[in-house]
């Protein structure tokens, strides 16, 4: 394969700011519609169009990074189609560059931009959509807390393999730090049950829960009656507020040792662990569409226009979306190994580029 830093460098900025163009569209759209969305569902509970403002900037770049593949892939074909309409791609072919040569420089930026929006990105768009999720807990809800109350109540379990206590509480107020109406089950090793405690409210403090006005009761069932019950626990605020955030709320850095946690007090970690594993492959999927774009776009002629090229693309991711849902489904409810249900969408989008790609280069 020829090498050239020169045509490199150039295709490289022509992707980029393809890129950029299209993302930029994006954004503004996306921001444009989630505005007018928060507007009509706040019509009657008199927010402050300061903080329905607010609450876009702050939801803006999680809907950013799910639109990034798109933005990469549409970013893709506009770029090569300019390439290609200037006669530009017609000129490199001729000079002796084969498609890998052409797209090396975009598979790298897309790869790289892959990389920085984990490793970097994902804090920032982490901790403002959880500043979202409270907003709208406060305005929208109308909840104290952010963490999501069913009719049911609030379930919450921690221990680890030797003992563990299953909390129960009707209300819960200060983002999970103060429960009302609670009820605790204790077990033991391999779900021995060891006993119950009725509480009229519960207070987390380090390491212990604090119940007032409990009734202590054993495997005979007769209760004990305190004024002030300590619990041990492991579990802090955040922890707490974690347990029930969206994985989208954590970071790629914090993942890992909450999924390890959250093993450890016997929740299930499939969502988190389907959310890391689909951050790892960000890069892959990236480059995917980037294989996709140029698939569609390197022979604008035999396609029969810009038209036809974007219409492919499009249809193209969404499909890749469509089937990135259904994998993740099947992540979730363990019909799919989570590893391969992350990788599935990535790896197929990287084949099928390939095999276009192939085919339009090799015949």
């Amino acid at each position: 394969m020829i090498w050239s830093w020169t045509l490199h460098k150039y295709l490289a900025r022509q992707f980029l700011g393809s890129v950029g163009i299209v993302m930029s569209l994006f954004l503004f759209l996306t921001f444009s519609i989630d505005f007018v969305d928060l507007v009509d569902r706040t019509a009657d509970k008199h927010v402050p169009s300061e903080a329905i403002l607010v609450m876009c900037i702050f939801q803006l770049p999680d809907l950013g990074m799910k639109l990034l593949p798109f933005a990469v892939l549409l970013g893709g074909v506009f770029a090569f189609v300019r390439l290609s309409r200037s006669h530009e791609l017609l000129a490199i072919r001729a000079a002796g560059f084969s498609a890998w040569n052409v797209l090396a420089a975009p598979l790298s930026v897309s790869a790289a931009l892959g990389v920085t929006l984990v490793l970097l990105f994902t804090p920032i768009s982490a901790r403002m959509l959880a500043e979202f999720a409270q907003l709208e807990a406060k305005f929208i809800h109308g909840q104290a807390s952010q963490l999501a109350v069913s009719s049911n109540g609030l379930w919450l379990r921690q221990g680890d393999a030797k003992a563990q206590s299953v909390i129960h509480a009707v209300h819960v107020a200060k983002q999970g730090v103060e429960l009302e109406d609670v009820i605790v089950f204790l077990y033991g090793a391999s779900d021995k049950f060891l006993g119950r405690i009725d509480a009229s409210s519960a207070t987390l403090g380090v390491g212990t829960w604090t119940l007032r006005n409990a009734f202590v009761s054993g495997k005979d069932g007769n209760p004990k009656s305190y004024a002030t019950y300590t619990l041990p626990t492991t579990l802090t605020p955040t922890r707490i507020q974690e347990s029930f955030a969206s994985p989208d709320t954590l970071s790629f850095w914090t993942l890992p040792s909450f999924i390890a946690a959250a093993r450890r007090a016997g929740f299930s970690p499939t969502r988190y662990l389907l959310y890391f594993d689909s951050l790892l492959m960000m890069p892959a999927m990236f480059a995917a569409m980037v294989l996709m774009a140029a698939s569609f776009s390197l022979r604008l002629a035999r396609l029969g226009g810009l038209g036809q090229v974007v219409l492919l693309g499009a249809l193209s991711g969404f499909g890749v979306y469509f089937f990135s849902n259904v994998a993740t489904a099947l992540g979730e409810t363990g019909i799919l190994p989570v590893a391969l249900a992350a990788a599935a969408p990535a790896t197929t989008a990287i084949l099928i580029g390939l095999s276009l790609v192939f085919h339009n280069e090799d015949g």
